[in-house]
């Protein structure tokens, strides 16, 4: 295994939840995941009810996910690009996803998982990164 993949695994536990984006229709989207590396393999859950696992299964998608919101000084990012499988999760699998959310979008979260098959692996880091603080509070 590269040593980006060695280094983006390490990364990637050290945060639950990413993004994975592909397209659908054509048209390109982004939905929240949570995620887990099992046997050197990202495995993610989402909610079913959103229907993005149907347009995930069996094409290529790219997972982010990243520290860039947790204010430290040295923030990192890391992408998998790669096709993604619809899978049923092990006992052991499911234990390390953990609780899942209660709801989606007000309904019910129905979860469905995923395994991607990395083709590439990327990490990204930014070293001494200013404090961003908001203008506005919502």
């Amino acid at each position: 295994m590269p040593t980006d993949d060695f280094r983006a695994i390490e990364l990637l536990n050290r945060t639950p939840y990413g993004r994975v984006s592909a397209s659908q229709r054509a048209l390109p989207f982004t939905t929240i995941t949570r995620h887990i590396v099992a046997d050197g393999r990202l495995l993610l859950r989402l909610h079913r009810g959103y229907g993005y696992h149907r347009a995930l299964d069996g094409n290529v998608v790219a997972y982010e996910a990243d520290n860039v919101n947790s204010g430290a000084p040295d923030t990192w990012s890391v992408q998998f690009t790669g096709t993604a499988r619809a899978i049923l999760p092990t006992t052991c699998e499911l234990e390390l996803f953990g609780r899942t959310p209660r709801l989606a979008d007000g309904e019910p979260f129905d979860p469905v998982f995923l395994r991607i098959e990395a083709e590439f692996v990327k990490v990204h880091c930014l070293s001494d990164v200013p404090v961003f603080r908001y203008a506005h509070s919502a």
